[in-house]
């Protein structure tokens, strides 16, 4: 099983890890190397896989296009046509994460946390979908009508939601426990596998506490602000609504 360490600290960029498993690339793919430690998050609940860079003590280093879950694997897809690294070697090698990147993704991802927070506690709307590229993205929500009225109004609150630096908090509690916590599932449908014994919840405190396996700032202060740069019906009673990241001052 590879330990990632992103889970319990979004704000590691870099570990030393051995390479346990050497997969050969395919047809326009690069190889898959499966190391026993990691910090790039393999992607999940909207949030895109992280990228970064695989180190060798001699000065080699190979590109990381890519991180995926593979069983209980993490494994990193390298650039088309890389020579892999070798297998074992303990201590020779350290992956690093693309932390610009890997920031804003924290970022956009708290800031969607904040926008299903404010809808769930005004409007007690159910997510129905959501994704997002550093800096921007997108949540579907079951609203029946919408206007530019309504998102203005949505836009302010989250905004000042943000503004008053709520910390944000994880934690990991037993799957009874956590089911325990009211409204702690804000998607239309539950997505939490049966077979999971221990849920991880993410929690924008005094405003939202969610289910959720992504990675987030400290700090809703982190985030600056938010812009909705449209909204639009994609069916009856399923609203979207795109946000874009305003940097801070």
């Amino acid at each position: 099983m590879s330990e990632n360490l992103c889970y319990a600290d979004a704000y590691l960029r870099s570990v030393a890890a051995s390479v346990r498993e050497v997969q050969p690339a395919t047809e326009g793919k690069g190889a898959l190397v499966v190391l026993d430690r990691t910090v790039l998050y393999p992607g999940g609940g909207g949030q895109p896989a992280d990228r970064g860079v695989i180190r060798a003590t001699d000065g080699r280093s190979w590109v990381v296009v890519s991180a995926r879950k593979v069983g209980d694997d993490i494994v990193h897809e390298l650039e088309p046509g890389a020579v892999p690294p070798d297998i074992g070697a303990t201590g020779l090698y350290e992956v690093d994460l693309d932390w610009e990147r890997r920031y804003r993704l924290m970022r956009t991802h708290t800031a969607l946390h904040a926008l299903c927070g404010v809808v769930w506690r005004d409007y007690g709307a159910l997510v129905t979908g959501g994704n997002m590229e550093p800096g921007a993205g997108r949540m579907d929500f079951e609203f029946e009508t919408m206007s530019g009225e309504l998102v203005a109004a949505i836009e302010s609150t989250v905004n000042a939601e943000l503004a008053s630096a709520h910390p944000i908090r994880v934690d990991f509690l037993p799957r009874d426990a956590a089911f325990a916590i009211p409204d702690l599932i804000r998607t239309k449908v539950n997505l939490l596998p049966p077979g999971i014994e221990v849920i991880r919840t993410v929690e924008i405190v005094g405003l939202d506490l969610q289910a959720d396996g992504g990675t987030h700032v400290a700090s809703t202060s982190e985030v600056g602000a938010i812009h909705v740069t449209g909204y639009e019906s994609k069916g009856r009673i399923n609203k979207r609504i795109r946000i874009e990241l305003v940097d801070p001052a």
